[in-house]
């Protein structure tokens, strides 16, 4: 069989009829039914039956209708391929961000970037700091964004705009239109500790474990978005980025930043030994434009 006859047989598989598959494979019925005579006759069996105006696939159909699949299966990226080769002048933009960013940020970004560059295909992923560093030292990843400088030889940090630590708290808990509270109101608190490798954690949780008394920390999370979702489980109070305080406050939860206040910046990290294009160089502006009003609300 060639691979216009598996076409063919995958499509009246899924439709049981000749118009309908002659439609899905954009061919007049006439040459669906052409095709399906060559396929019967090398094959030597009927693959289909016609029963009650529908085309029934008989036991020997059934039974080739799995190697079809994977057929298919192995097809997939050539199509995804092929499809990049004739739609796209420019390469994909490969783009890694921190959690917070990845949900907060990056969608409006990417978004206002297609409106620019309509032409130029995205991925976007989601991982931690280190994990970021290796992608792009790997060159899997063109960018990646995240509110920690890593420090490594070869990434180059570059600064975008900066923030502050936020508390997040039941809905209710703050004042109304309360703008800061100081680290001296959790004294005594329950709250959501940070669990991993956050640069801001230890100076933080020094602060907070030097309080009298000290808050009750009996449960660890991974990101600050179970922070939150710890917070709205009614766990108790948490401190986190100030992009997942915005998603929290869209959602109900009360928040504010601390006092003194804690700053945290955004970071655009790139392999040093590559210089950006002017789509990264663009999507950098525009991600610096949508922090600085994120974080102005």
């Amino acid at each position: 069989m060639r691979l216009r006859h598996i076409e063919v047989i995958q499509a009246l598989l899924q439709t049981g009829h000749v118009g309908t598959a002659a439609e899905w494979l954009q061919l007049p019925a006439g040459d669906v039914e052409e095709r399906l005579r060559e396929a019967e006759s090398q094959l030597g069996f009927m693959l289909f039956a016609s029963v009650r105006g529908r085309l029934q696939a008989t036991a020997e159909a059934r039974a080739l209708q799995v190697e079809i699949a994977h057929i298919y299966d192995a097809l997939e990226p050539v199509q995804r391929l092929a499809s990049s080769l004739k739609q796209y002048l420019a390469p994909p933009l490969r783009i890694i961000g921190t959690p917070p960013l990845a949900q907060q940020l990056l969608p409006q970004s990417l978004a206002a970037l297609r409106r620019r560059l309509p032409d130029v295909p995205c991925t976007l992923l989601s991982e931690p700091t280190r994990h970021i560093v290796r992608s792009l030292l790997l060159r899997e990843s063109d960018l990646g964004l995240s509110l920690h400088d890593p420090e490594h030889p070869d990434i180059h940090c570059q600064p975008l705009a900066q923030g502050k630590l936020q508390l997040l708290a039941p809905h209710g808990w703050l004042q109304p239109k309360q703008k800061y509270i100081s680290l001296q109101d959790l004294a005594g608190q329950a709250m959501v500790g940070l669990e991993g490798q956050d640069p801001l954690s230890p100076a933080l949780e020094h602060k907070l474990q030097a309080l009298r008394p000290a808050p009750s920390i009996h449960t660890r999370v991974q990101t600050h978005q179970m922070m939150r979702s710890m917070v709205e489980a009614g766990e108790g109070l948490a401190i986190v980025d100030p992009f997942t305080a915005l998603g929290a406050r869209a959602g109900g939860i009360d928040t504010c930043p601390l006092s003194p206040a804690v700053p945290i910046s955004l970071y655009a990290l790139t392999f040093k030994h590559a210089p950006p294009t002017s789509a990264i160089q663009t999507l950098l502006g525009i991600v610096t434009e949508q922090a600085e009003a994120m974080l102005a609300s």
